[in-house]
């Protein structure tokens, strides 16, 4: 009768511990299926591309994202509304200069959340510390989460002003009497961030 006692007990607390887990995981990132788009502005226009993922992953639990990270590779980044291949090719390589991205001696960017609230656990207000040329700034920016299956969607809008990362090239902040040649200083990611559940 003992016996048949704790193999209950045991029994219980081995479904307990499966129960409790189920909504308690580290995210598995998806690096193919995840995104990022960036876009600037200048006063003739816009130019946008893509920047690879290179690490990432979210922290979530009881229902809701309480954390996680992303990292982008810099040494990849693209420009995808240029079509001539030569042009294409001189703004690519620009923007890994030291004018703006100096990707020789930073090759990675990132993003680490350092506080996620949400009262539905779809809509989020995403704060935390973005590093780009080693320097490190605080950025909040909407974000939002849908879950289908045993996946986690996670799409945001992160806008910042390139200037705090010491990106001055052709910004009215610090040059005068620019023009048409003005190059506005906020800086558009749109990330999507696809997550299995583990």
């Amino acid at each position: 009768m003992k016996l048949i006692t704790i193999i209950s007990f045991i029994s219980l607390m081995f479904s307990s511990v499966i129960v409790g887990s189920e909504n308690e995981f580290e995210a598995i990132v998806s690096k193919s299926e995840s995104t990022v788009t960036w876009s600037a502005k200048k006063v003739t226009g816009e130019h946008y591309g893509k920047v690879l993922i290179s690490d990432a992953q979210l922290d979530y639990q009881n229902g809701k994202i309480q954390g996680g990270s992303f990292e982008m590779d810099m040494t990849t980044i693209t420009v995808e509304d240029i079509t001539d291949a030569n042009s294409n090719a001189r703004l690519t390589n620009h923007l890994k200069s030291d004018d703006f991205f100096s990707v020789e001696k930073f090759n990675k960017s990132s993003f680490k959340i350092t506080e996620a609230k949400t009262s539905n656990g779809t809509d989020y207000q995403i704060t935390g510390n973005l590093i780009i040329k080693g320097i490190s700034n605080p950025v909040t920016f909407p974000a939002k989460v849908d879950v289908q299956g045993e996946k986690i969607f996670a799409t945001a809008s992160i806008v910042f002003d390139r200037t705090k990362f010491d990106i001055k090239y052709r910004s009215g902040n610090y040059f005068e009497n620019l023009a048409d040649k003005l190059i506005y200083d906020d800086v558009s990611l749109e990330v999507k961030l696809v997550a299995l559940n583990q």
